[in-house]
This record gives C-alpha cells, structure tokens and sequence, in this order.
C-alpha cells in the first residue's frame, strides 16, 4: 500500500491527509505550527512539527521512504520550492505541490514537481459545472469560519479589472468565478473585469465575506 507525506496543515493539506488516512493509507503529517500538529494527529499515522525547508530535518523522517508527497504549504512561495525540491531530492518518487498561479506553477515544475495543481481554481470549476441559477450556490460553508459563496458585484467595482478591485487586499477572499447572464468564467485573471449586474463567486473567511457584502 502506498505511503504518503502531506506536507502544510493548512484546510487543503489537511483535507487531503485527513482523506488519504481514512482510506486507511498510512499519512505522515508535517507542518512548522505545533497547533496544526496536534489538531490532526489523532486522524493521521503520524504527524510531526518540523521545517520541511531543512534537508537533514527530512532525512530523519525517512522521507525516501515514501511513495507520494503533497506539499500544500500556500503562503511561503520560497518555503513551498524549496520542500518541493528537497523531496525530489532525497528520493520521493512522485511530488504533488499546490500552486498560487500559472507562473508558481511553471516553477515547481522546473524544480522536479511530478504534478501541479491549483485548488481554487479546480474549486471554481467544480462549482460553476454545477451552477444552473444563481439560487444553486448561495453558500456553502468548508469549513468552520471559511466559505464559498454569490456576492452580487459592488457598484464600486463596476468597469475595475479584479487587480484594481483588489480583493484579497481588502477583503481577505479569493474570486473563483464571475457569473453573469449569458455565461460563467470560471478561474478569471486579474485583468478580467468584473461589471455592473456580475455575480462573484468568491471563497474565504466569513469576517471577509460579510465586509464585502457591505462595502
């Protein structure tokens, strides 16, 4: 049976350990924060506190020994390389890294990464496939203080690329899709504009969520 390391506890990684142990694989578990440690070790084989950007911190944990690797550290673009890197090093024949954008993408895949991939935009995908009128997805909570959910598009945006809206710099959330009459595009870029009557489809913490809804 396959044995797997999850690298960076955050709500993916931990998803993605938590999935794989209850299957019954056996899940070593690592993250720098002692918290996220403890919160998952009594769902895991093993979990450990440790600096996966260390090469000899990972050589102690046998991590050659391993089958698979997700590093899911999202963040730290240098600490996310770099234990992308170090894994391939030391032996991990496959390495699933979790990517920001297009361009972190390309990089993890010239340090050795065997496959890339972006959780929010797959989210925002899986989400618009499944949206058949703007009542489908209201909200939908992940997990506890975090959300998917429809925002009906300021006026103040109106006419802004998502760049210029900024987002994630005001409101701590990520736009997985834009929604209006005639179609849904799904995982837009920063220059995309959003318009007056769009939808968002947006996902984040819920302090976030309600001060976009008010702004």
């Amino acid at each position: 049976m396959k044995q797997f390391i999850v690298v960076g506890l955050g709500r993916f990684g931990s998803s993605v350990a938590t999935t794989l142990a209850s299957k019954g694989y056996d899940v070593l578990a690592i993250d720098s924060a002692e918290e996220k440690v403890q919160e998952i070790s009594t769902e895991v084989t093993h979990a450990v506190k440790a600096d996966a950007t260390d090469e000899d911190t990972m050589k102690t944990l046998g991590v050659s020994n391993f089958d698979i690797a997700i590093v899911s550290i999202g963040e730290n673009i240098h600490a996310n390389i770099l234990t992308t890197l170090i894994l391939k090093e030391l032996g991990v024949k496959y390495v699933v890294v979790k990517a920001q954008d297009k361009l972190h993408g390309k990089l993890l895949s010239k340090v050795g990464a065997d496959k890339v991939v972006y959780p929010e935009r797959d989210m925002g995908v899986r989400v618009a496939n499944n949206l058949v009128s703007a009542k489908v997805l209201d909200y939908i909570e992940l997990s506890p203080g975090y959300s998917i959910a429809e925002v009906a598009a300021s006026e103040k945006f109106a006419g802004k690329t998502l760049n210029e809206s900024n987002l994630r710099g005001k409101f701590g959330i990520n736009v997985i899709a834009i929604k209006n009459e005639e179609e849904v595009n799904v995982s837009p870029e920063a220059t995309d504009k959003i318009n007056s009557g769009d939808i968002l489809v947006v996902m984040g913490h819920e302090d976030g969520l309600r001060r976009l809804k008010e702004y």
